[in-house]
């Protein structure tokens, strides 16, 4: 049986390093893979979240206020703070900066992804709280 490029691309993103190889195929058929030319807006800030991504190649730039927060690439997961509260919108502008090839997961599809592998929203708490630190970090000094 041909193996799933999916589940290896998966397998490299820290987010799912907890995760077996039966998990990381489940986690797989959840998601769909794009590409996405330089330029295009993946998530643009105030709207409401309809997805998270995983850069699976490429870059994008992360920006608000007209200011560049941060630039992000391979095995960065984008988009997951709205899925966890519905509630929320979109925090910053995150724009292709090359051709990008991602991993979109929809709310559906994510709340079904964290209800039977729980163990990915301990990887998401640390990402926030690595994230928080360095947020932290620029306001603190």
């Amino acid at each position: 049986m041909a193996r799933d490029p999916k589940v290896d691309l998966l397998a490299q993103v820290s987010l799912f390093a907890r995760c077996s190889p039966k998990e990381l195929k489940h986690i797989a058929s959840l998601v769909d893979q794009v590409k996405v030319p330089d330029g295009h807006v993946l998530i643009e800030v105030g709207q409401a979240a309809k997805e998270a991504f995983v850069i699976v190649e490429g870059e994008a730039e992360v920006t608000g206020a007209d200011e560049v927060f941060n630039t992000v690439g391979a095995g960065t997961v984008i988009g997951e703070m709205a899925l966890l509260d519905h509630t929320l919108t979109r925090s910053a502008t995150v724009t292709a900066t090359t051709d990008m090839t991602l991993l979109v997961i929809g709310p559906r599809e994510f709340d079904a992804l964290i209800h039977k592998h729980p163990e990915v929203l301990r990887g998401i708490a640390a990402e926030l709280a690595r994230r928080l630190a360095v947020a932290d970090k620029r306001l603190l000094g």
